[in-house]
């Protein structure tokens, strides 16, 4: 008993430390969105950070129309960039888990 429970505590610091390497690669990973006219183009990490953001000058006349593309255009690429992240995530910790009967079916 003793043994399975130190197993699993070693376990549990190989998930922990698995979770914070996948954290700090997903800082490294980029996706690009873009407006559908391409005037504006966004570059998020995985971790959801805005790295890039590049704004057509023709789209400067028009305040609107930016601020409309930047909310639409931020928010699909944080959208994805979140889906990944939690993907990845959800993996790691999935493979950390201790295989207890049942347990799959509630995750």
């Amino acid at each position: 008993m003793l043994g399975d429970l130190m197993g699993m505590m070693g376990k549990l610091k190989q998930t922990q430390e698995r979770v914070a390497e996948t954290k700090k690669r997903l800082q490294t990973v980029t996706l690009q969105e873009a407006s559908p006219d391409k005037a504006l183009t966004v570059v998020v990490s995985a971790s959801r950070e805005i790295r890039e953001i590049h704004i057509d000058d023709a789209l400067l006349n028009d305040k609107e129309q930016l601020v409309d593309y930047l909310i639409i255009t931020l928010n699909r690429a944080l959208a994805k960039a979140g889906e990944i992240h939690d993907t990845e995530l959800a993996a790691v910790a999935k493979e950390g888990m201790p295989n207890i009967p049942g347990l799959d079916s509630l995750l």
